[in-house]
């Protein structure tokens, strides 16, 4: 018997071993998944029921549920969740929209079209805080650009970075732009897997081109757009990095913007109440959970 075969039975009269060799690959990634991901959301949660948590020192006053009925009763929160649900409800609808029509325009090959998708690709190679502060100066109510466009179409100026009116609209204008090159990426990959002879075919009946995008296109795009649907939803909903550039790094110019992650920002960095923080980041987490899940159920009857 060669040395090959001793060592082939050698091994399959260790069933432990067996079991035991694929975990040891896996060994490092569930340590950093232990580490860095299952910890801080098991402390959080902990972290979010002991009332006057003190971190430096890991004392507090007691458990129980005073940080969730503070922040539940907290105007600021209130404010930071209807801010916020405003932006995901105009953010989310009106990026997918435009993220449709521009891949559509973008699958298609023309001359010049590679500039087209440089272009709308560059925002995520960019910083946000430079893309912030360029917006910052686009909305300069005296020298900005877009009050400079509207003025063509006779509108006023409007002061959009100061008045508070017009802050949560100067943001979303910001979010959508943001937002909108990793939506066409994911628009654009799904129009390329759409077979070619579903359009040759409606050609040949004499469709037009509305007909074909709004029968065909749309339909094929499902599963895509519930992805985009999803995974911005999430993004949208822990908006935080854009208001910082636009706004000196306050919530409004008058203090009239929070959002659900400035507003755990605020608890956790600036008051230092890290109990209420960590409240506000359950609550976050819970309603981000319960849309996801209502998002799925959706797709899967629009897809059936």
């Amino acid at each position: 018997m060669t040395a090959q075969r001793i060592k082939k039975y050698a091994y399959r009269d260790r069933p432990l071993r067996r079991a035991l060799e694929p975990l040891a690959y896996l060994a490092p990634f569930l340590a950093a998944i232990a580490v860095f991901t299952l910890y801080p959301v098991i402390n959080v949660v902990l972290m979010s029921f002991k009332e006057g948590y003190q971190m430096l020192t890991g004392r507090f006053d007691q458990v129980g549920a005073a940080n969730y009925a503070y922040v539940i009763n907290d105007r600021y929160f209130i404010n930071a969740l209807q801010n916020t649900s405003i932006y995901v409800a105009v953010v989310v609808p009106l990026s997918t929209v435009l993220s449709i029509l521009i891949a559509n325009l973008l699958n298609r090959k023309v001359k010049g079209m590679a500039f087209f998708q440089t272009a709308y690709f560059m925002p995520m190679v960019t910083s946000v805080t430079a893309a912030g502060l360029a917006w910052k100066f686009m909305f300069s109510r005296d020298f900005g650009v877009i009050n400079q466009i509207l003025s063509w179409f006779g509108v006023g100026k409007i002061n959009w970075l100061q008045a508070p009116e017009w802050s949560l609209w100067a943001l979303i204008i910001y979010g959508v732009w943001s937002i909108l090159p990793f939506t066409i990426i994911l628009m654009l990959s799904g129009l390329q897997n759409i077979d070619e002879t579903h359009y040759v075919a409606a050609r040949v009946d004499g469709a037009k081109s509305a007909r074909i995008f709004f029968r065909i296109t749309v339909p094929m795009l499902a599963p895509t757009i519930g992805l985009v649907l999803t995974i911005n939803t999430i993004s949208t909903s822990k908006v935080f990095n854009e208001i910082f550039p636009l706004f000196n790094g306050r919530p409004g110019p008058s203090y009239n913007l929070y959002t659900v992650v400035y507003y755990i920002y605020d608890q956790f960095y600036i008051k230092w109440k890290f109990g209420r923080a960590a409240a506000a980041a359950m609550i976050l987490f819970l309603i981000i959970f319960a849309i996801t899940m209502l998002q799925q159920v959706i797709q899967r009857k629009w897809s059936h």
